[in-house]
């Protein structure tokens, strides 16, 4: 059977139909093949190994995570360079970026004589005035540059402790860099001398003895750089006094037990020290002071004075001529090539002060203990009076200055010279006197100032020169200087205390907050404190009530108010990282609680020296055993906390008793009213 055309023509056009659709298949899979290859290979070539890609059809899907939105932006970029942008269908993400860090606070604290600057990051809830307005009063007043940056993060434990820390041992470092940072306190500090250096650490260690309980990392270093001696200078002489030096230089520990060694074989007794420090003249410098020091002591009296490589040996007017001659040559032969002698046997002088017109022309000036300095005897015209006055009153005062000076045309041309160096070395005496001569300048007096002759020597020398001969007879007395005449521990807590024996700190009525009638008291004790500012001490300020009310209720009041004063003197900028508050109730009574005198003596702040409260209170309890009764003559008023402990102790017993028998009579019915009564009478302090 044969088929028809028309079936034919239709198997044919169906099988090139199939034909046509195996083709297109082949082909778009050809074509998708191929596209997810090419873009595959190119992201990967350009280190996008992270991206997935997969075909469907014609179009071109990118998956994955991207590092950055800019590698996601640069893959996608990449895959259109290969295909036609419209095909690809974008499936990456990004990968999400880490929560930012919050920023590290750290401050540099930088003082010196200039200043003081702040430098760093701080968190923005840090109070700044109030900071700038601290550190002014801890640095006495100077003036504070404030470089910081703020940051809206809040502050990282251990951040204040380390703050509050380092300010309190800024206040004693003058020139120092001070590094605050979360938990740590790095410090640098300069010292003027290794005393200082050790003064300053102890300093340190007493403004942050509690950093092991707080835990605050603390990381210090403090130099002490030898001072510039100019002129290098040292005096060795042997008068009616003895040897000894009026000044002293050396550069190395070596050379200056050498110059002592020798000084002690000339006869040198007692304490004898030089002053290490740069600028010698020459590595020969304790050859050449051994071979003066040796000359003086041959000659039995004189001085030899060094002021660099100048060399002046004095000889007492007594001295044989022959002796002298021979004294010198030897000493001219034996220094070293760089030091140059100039030798004097002076004739005969009067030293006696007189300045009469008959006598050598005088001029004397004097200083009292009060500061008055009094200028008599001859200048050589009103220019040079006019000169003296000025100079002396800048020196020493405008209005503690008195001149009875007269004019002497004959007096010679270097007579103002003198005139003003002996002044100047008078300045460096708390009270004395000096005498100007022609040929010698003598200094007498006291000061509290234990390099005070080795100034005054340093100054005579550079002012007049070498050869001209002064005598200096200056007395360190320990009264006159001002950081062994501070007070003691104890005497700072006894003046607190014996200005709180006349006046009391008052509160407001059942509170903690200060009266206002106590403001002046608080202001007084701050002044007290801040004169012992130096003195390192720990002191607690202690709050004591009454016995009206619960005894938890008068625990909590006493140290709400003896932390109030001590809030107080903070305000004040009294340093009180030595001071802690501590409330005791009504534990330690004074006086009899049954009386309303008794009750107004037993309210009371009371500051105690931490220091010796071991001892005392190991004293007291022995007292106390030996004590049958308690000293009744306690309830004038508050005490030091010392002596009277043995009285509170067993006041404390007999309180406690009546207050057991109280409760008992009382009973819980008469609770609310006695805790009305507390909060009427029992807590009233302004009285």
């Amino acid at each position: 059977m044969r088929l028809g055309p028309k079936i034919i023509s239709a198997a044919a056009v169906i099988l090139a139909a199939l034909f046509c659709w195996l083709a297109a298949v082949m082909a778009a899979d050809i074509i998708q093949e191929r596209s997810g290859k090419a873009v595959s290979i190119a992201l990967i070539e350009q280190g996008h190994d992270w991206a997935d890609v997969y075909t469907d059809g014609l179009q071109v899907h990118i998956g994955g995570i991207a590092p950055s939105e800019a590698k996601r932006f640069n893959a996608l970029h990449v895959a259109g360079t290969m295909v036609d942008a419209t095909r690809i269908v974008d499936g990456t993400t990004v990968q999400p970026s880490a929560p930012l860090a919050p920023p590290r606070y750290s401050m540099e604290i930088l003082r010196n004589d200039e200043g003081v600057t702040l430098i760093g990051l701080i968190p923005d809830t840090q109070d700044r005035v109030a900071m700038k307005n601290e550190i002014r009063a801890l640095a006495q007043g100077a003036e504070v540059t404030d470089l910081l940056q703020e940051a809206h993060y809040p502050a990282p434990a251990g951040w204040e402790t380390a703050v509050h820390h380092g300010l309190n041992v800024l206040a004693r470092l003058p020139r120092s860099k001070i590094s605050i940072s979360a938990g740590r306190i790095e410090i640098t500090a300069i010292a003027d001398s290794e005393e200082q250096k050790f003064e300053m650490e102890e300093a340190i260690d007493e403004a942050l003895r509690r950093r092991s309980n707080l835990g605050l990392e603390v990381d210090y270093r403090i130099s002490a750089p030898r001072p510039v001696i100019t002129p290098f200078t040292l005096r060795f002489l042997i008068d009616e006094n003895g040897p000894h030096f009026d000044a002293c230089s050396a550069d190395t520990t070596h050379t200056r037990e050498r110059i002592l060694a020798a000084a002690i074989e000339a006869g040198v007794e007692g304490e004898a020290d030089c002053t290490l420090g740069l600028g010698v003249p020459s590595t020969d410098w304790a050859d050449a002071v051994i071979q003066g020091i040796r000359a003086v002591a041959e000659l039995k009296g004189g001085s030899v004075t060094f002021a660099d490589a100048d060399v002046t040996l004095v000889a007492l007017e007594t001295t044989p001529q022959p002796q002298f001659d021979r004294v010198v040559g030897e000493l001219e032969s034996n220094l070293p090539d760089v030091f140059s002698l100039h030798s004097v046997l002076p004739e005969p002088a009067e030293v006696d002060g007189a300045g009469e017109e008959a006598g050598p022309p005088e001029f004397v000036a004097t200083r009292s203990p009060e500061g008055y300095v009094q200028l008599r005897g001859r200048l050589n015209n009103d220019m040079v009076r006019t000169t003296v006055e000025s100079f002396a009153k800048a020196r020493f005062g405008v209005n503690k200055v008195y001149t009875a000076a007269r004019i002497d045309e004959e007096l010679p041309d270097q007579w103002p010279v003198r005139v003003l160096a002996g002044l100047q070395a008078l300045s460096e005496l708390d009270s004395g006197s000096a005498l100007i001569q022609e040929d010698v300048i003598s200094l007498r007096g006291k000061t509290g100032n234990k390099a005070a002759r080795s100034e005054i020597a340093r100054i005579l020398g550079e002012k007049l020169g070498n050869n001209q001969r002064y005598k200096i007879d200056v007395l360190y007395e320990e009264a006159l200087d001002p950081i062994a005449a501070m007070p003691t521990p104890e005497e700072c807590v006894a003046n607190v205390n014996d200005l709180l024996a006349n006046t009391k700190i008052t509160f407001e009525p059942g509170s903690a907050d200060i009266s206002g009638s106590a403001v002046g008291v608080i202001n007084d004790i701050a002044d007290i404190l801040k004169e012992c500012r130096d003195v390192e001490m720990e002191i607690e300020i202690a709050g004591h009530t009454d016995s009206q009310g619960r005894e938890e209720m008068n625990l909590e009041l006493s140290q709400g108010r003896a932390q109030s004063v001590l809030d107080a003197l903070v305000a004040r900028r009294v340093l009180t990282s030595g001071i802690e508050a501590k409330g005791y109730g009504e534990s330690l009574p004074i006086a009899d609680n049954d009386t309303e005198d008794g009750r107004e003596a037993n309210r009371r702040i009371e500051f105690l020296l931490l220091s010796d409260a071991g001892l005392d209170e190991a004293g007291d309890e022995n007292a106390a055993e030996e004590t049958d009764a308690p000293d009744t003559g306690a309830e004038t008023g508050p005490t030091d906390g010392t002596e009277d402990e043995a009285t509170t102790e067993e006041t404390t017993d007999s309180a406690a008793s009546d207050g057991v028998a109280l409760d008992a009579t009382t009973g819980a019915a008469d609770a609310p009213e006695n805790d009305s009564e507390t909060a009427e009478t029992g807590t009233e302090d302004n009285q």
